[in-house]
């Protein structure tokens, strides 16, 4: 491994969203460990909230419906009040007929049902498109009116305004925080849209649907509105401010001129005091957790570039568990090089990443301070560590001081 390709564990660690789940089930996404530091973060959009759905669940939009899960439903319920088979609907979904669905789970519907009206719960009047409503006769018609007869105008399906979002269906080994990063927005995002559990888990065959961007983020904007050139011209150079408007002139000098004579010791100048002798002793530490590796910080944290901090430390030297608490997780990265997740009280997780020689297992409960693995070797060896309160990121450093 590089130097520079240290392990990127922004989005991989967010994951573990451990602090009210077990040690079981973890959706971990650490693909992209060993590809360089992850920056998702810093290009996210803002995305707007899910619309309303009607009193059966239904969100109708132009090119599919989609219906949402109450507290307490199967696959069965739902499909009895959409009146479509439990069977049919399982199965296009991917789930079993007697699935237990999250509150807010997003199942997609294989074919049309009833439009949202006043008599299935018309959808909310702030997310309904009034133009919409007051349009003319259906698109969808099968047939034409028979010459001669009059026929009702039907009223167009109310939808949501805005754009209709990405339906996307979900591939085997994609997650929930790689689909996310795949369309700019964030997993919790994605989650909130889709009822996800609090392991964010997602299955093959689910269909997902992608939050509406609202608001670009500010690198997504400044690319939109900056220059294209072509291919290999590079980038324009900026004008700078004083191209226009030149600095005025200004005439400066020193504020001391410096003589030998100034700088020599003055006569009968003290000795400078010997302060080593009088200092206090550093008594233990009273840091919340102890330093996982002995070595100096090469990379700081950085949030939404660099979520923990690079330690450089000699291959192979001790890699120690910053806290008590249990291993949470064992995974590896894209190069098959190991990752250790660490639960510990007060929901913090600690990830320990570029490490060999394993000394734990999955669900062993270690003790601060215990040998967990040795740092890898490799041409500037280091170990990459972070600590996370819940799903967000913190500098190890609050942690370790």
């Amino acid at each position: 491994m590089r130097p520079n390709a240290r392990p990127s564990l922004g989005l991989c660690a967010s994951v573990l969203v451990l602090s009210a789940c077990s040690t079981t089930n973890l959706d971990l996404d650490l693909r992209d460990v060993g590809r360089g530091f992850d920056t998702t973060s810093a290009v996210q959009a803002t995305t707007a909230s899910r619309p309303t759905p009607d009193s059966r669940g239904i969100i109708s939009y132009p090119n599919y419906q989609v219906v949402v899960a109450k507290r307490g439903d199967t696959v069965q319920d739902v499909a009895a009040r959409i009146g479509i088979p439990a069977e049919e609907l399982a199965r296009y979904n991917g789930v079993p007929v007697t699935a237990a669905l999250n509150p807010g789970e997003v199942l997609a519907l294989p074919r049309r049902v009833a439009e949202p009206s006043a008599s299935t719960g018309a959808l909310n009047a702030g997310t309904v498109d009034i133009q919409t409503l007051a349009g003319g006769a259906i698109d969808r018609a099968d047939v034409a009116a028979p010459s001669g007869a009059t026929s009702t105008p039907t009223p167009r399906p109310a939808t949501p305004k805005g754009k209709e979002p990405v339906r996307h269906k979900v591939e085997a080994g994609e997650t929930a925080y790689s689909i996310a990063r795949l369309y700019g927005v964030s997993a919790r995002s994605l989650a909130e849209w889709n009822g996800l559990g609090p392991d964010l888990a997602v299955r093959t065959g689910q269909f997902l649907l992608i939050p509406v961007v609202v608001q670009e983020s500010g690198a997504a904007a400044a690319a939109s509105t900056s220059a294209t050139t072509a291919p290999g011209q590079g980038s324009p150079t900026p004008t700078p401010p004083s191209a226009s408007s030149p600095l005025p002139d200004e005439k400066t000098e020193p504020a001391v001129k410096t003589t030998t004579a100034a700088t020599a010791t003055p006569a009968g100048t003290p000795d400078s005091p010997d302060l080593g002798k009088d200092a206090t002793k550093a008594s233990a530490s009273n840091a919340r957790m102890t330093a996982p590796a002995s070595g100096s910080i090469i990379r700081d944290f950085r949030k939404g570039r660099n979520d923990g901090i690079d330690i450089g430390a000699a291959a192979g030297s001790p890699v120690v568990a910053a806290d008590s608490g249990v291993v949470a997780a064992i995974t590896q990265d894209t190069d098959n090089v190991p990752i250790i997740v660490l639960r510990h009280s007060g929901g913090i997780l600690t990830v320990y990443a570029n490490v060999d020689d394993l000394k734990v297992k999955k669900g062993q409960n270690v003790k601060r301070g215990q040998s967990i693995a040795t740092v890898r070797a490799s041409n500037a060896p280091f170990l990459h560590f972070e600590v996370r309160e819940g799903v967000e990121a913190v500098d190890p450093n609050d942690y370790l001081r």
